[in-house]
């Protein structure tokens, strides 16, 4: 076997990567951010419930819609180049949205927030892969993108409730200024530019398909997760799923396709992309529970739940920097197995949890739940990137990120729907409620506490203990079933990904002539 040589990354890579993980953990923290501001801003611009919604959730939607257009397109035209149009875009879209003065302006302008996001993300991750050729430094520097991208996402509600002891609820907003006027400044001087010369012009049709799979996918989840697998979103599901299979059926036929499906013959690159699916899917179940845990069942205020959810965030980012230290010895698919099944044994005692006020087997279990997925961010994001082609990393890096989006989607939907099914088979109301209350009380946890509300004494009492111990009931449900779902990840990875060698071997992969062939084609 011939042996490649590779330029290690120096000093300026070393701050170009600070540079890239500013803008990284400002993207996650501002999907949290505004957790603690709803109320004020429902007060002045009184938006309706359902404007509401979607004010919390078209950021969202509009990143994990784009991110495949936005990836490819950073390959076609430059990643830096996209990356700067994108800050540019995401810091004046930031002030109007601080300064919007009604719903409709505020939603308009985190819509756009989300699209500009969706070209950050991507070309951030895309970039490292080629600033970092060596696997080693590659692998820690997406080890520290991991870590940030995942501390914005648990300090958010931290970060909103400081802000809002201080200003008014479109500061939350005014932080992407700074960090994108750094960004646009130094980017010039520190990032490389780089993108594909052999790719073809975009293709509007593939553009159009990919929006249309994937925004009423990730709507269909959210709606099964609210309100129940209704009309509304199983028709969002099925259109999806339509739209999805017109879209890879156009990919094939095309010469210059917006996602190159040849990857998938990969065995690393879908493996790692299947896996991060469902492991992001049980990390939003489970913080999803957690956090309405401790403000509802334990009383606290959403300050304290966010500094109580902060240990799980440091978790992460010790898992995520100790794990490419580790694949140095250790092949990536024993590293994470072995993350993998600390999350299920965290899980499993998660699923201890008790109304009693004792919080210590919540904490203690979602710290080792969280901490344990930090190998898999860390190095199945590396092992997506690694897998393919220079020129096909902004594609590759849209694709783990869209994984990581539709996973966190299909977690809230489906372990919402476990939970919310554990809730209702236990939650008791005491008698002489009225139906109206008592059909609340039956809906949620959150709808109990404004059901005790307009009860009386006693009632509401008895309303609200009967609810968390429901709820508890359902957290129980949910932890179970994620400590399995996390267990059999750990020995799929242990078995897909096994071919792959520890980081620095000149062989990352034993690859089939097949997938050798397919390779060097793409």
């Amino acid at each position: 076997m011939s042996s490649t040589t590779t330029t290690k990354a120096g000093r300026r890579e070393w701050i170009g990567l600070a540079v890239l993980a500013l803008p990284t953990l400002l993207l996650s923290l501002d999907v949290s951010v505004l957790y603690l501001a709803l109320p004020e801003l429902s007060a002045e611009l009184r938006p309706t419930s359902a404007q509401q919604l979607w004010i919390m959730d078209v950021y969202g939607f509009m990143i994990a819609g784009f991110l495949v257009t936005m990836g490819t397109l950073g390959d076609r035209i430059g990643r830096r180049r996209l990356l700067m149009i994108g800050g540019s875009f995401f810091a004046a879209a930031s002030v109007l949205a601080a300064y919007s003065t009604s719903a409709e302006m505020l939603i308009a302008t985190r819509a756009v927030l989300g699209i500009a996001g969706a070209t950050l993300m991507p070309s951030t991750l895309a970039l490292l892969a080629t600033m970092f050729a060596d696997a080693r430094q590659r692998s820690v520097a997406i080890a520290v993108w991991m870590s940030c991208f995942m501390a914005g996402a648990a300090v958010g509600p931290v970060v909103g409730g400081v802000l809002l002891e201080w200003f008014w609820w479109g500061s939350a907003f005014l932080l992407g200024v700074p960090v994108m006027a750094l960004l646009l400044v130094a980017a010039p001087v520190l990032l490389p530019e780089h993108r594909d010369t052999g790719a073809g012009r975009l293709d509007p049709a593939s553009v159009v398909l990919s929006l249309a799979a994937l925004l009423p996918t990730i709507y269909g989840l959210k709606e099964a997760a609210e309100h129940g697998l209704g009309a509304a979103a199983l028709a969002a599901l099925v259109a999806g799923i339509a739209f999805g299979a017109l879209f890879v059926r156009r990919q094939r036929s095309l010469a210059d396709p917006l996602m190159d499906v040849s990857l998938f013959r990969n065995r690393a690159f879908t493996a790692s992309l299947g896996i991060l699916l469902f492991g992001m899917a049980v990390t939003g179940g489970g913080y999803l529970f957690v956090s309405q845990y401790l403000q509802l069942v334990e009383g606290m205020s959403a300050i304290s739940s966010g500094l109580w959810l902060v240990p799980s965030a440091v978790g992460i980012i010790v898992t995520s920097m100790a794990a490419p230290v580790l694949a140095r010895r250790a092949r990536p698919a024993t590293v994470v197995a072995v993350g993998l099944a600390m999350s299920a044994a965290g899980y499993a005692v998660l699923a201890q949890t008790g109304s009693d006020g004792v919080t210590w087997p919540t904490m203690v279990g979602f710290v080792l739940g969280m901490a344990g997925t930090g190998p898999l961010g860390a190095l199945g994001i590396g092992l997506v990137v690694g897998s393919v082609p220079a020129e096909r990393a902004g594609s590759a890096s849209a694709l783990s990120e869209t994984s990581g989006e539709l996973g966190i989607a299909l977690g809230v939907a489906v372990f919402g729907s476990i939970g919310t099914a554990a809730y209702r088979g236990d939650v008791t109301v005491p008698p002489g409620v009225p139906a109206d209350v008592a059909q609340e009380a039956r809906d949620g946890l959150a709808g109990a506490v404004g059901a005790a509300e307009r009860a009386t004494g006693a009632q509401a009492a008895a309303i609200l203990d009967g609810a968390r111990d429901a709820f508890t009931g359902g957290l129980n449900t949910v932890a179970g079933v994620g400590a399995v779902t996390f267990a059999a990840l750990a020995v799929l990875a242990m078995v897909l990904l096994r071919q792959v060698g520890t980081i620095g071997e000149e062989a990352h992969e034993t690859t089939t002539a097949e997938e050798e062939r397919t390779r060097t084609l793409s």
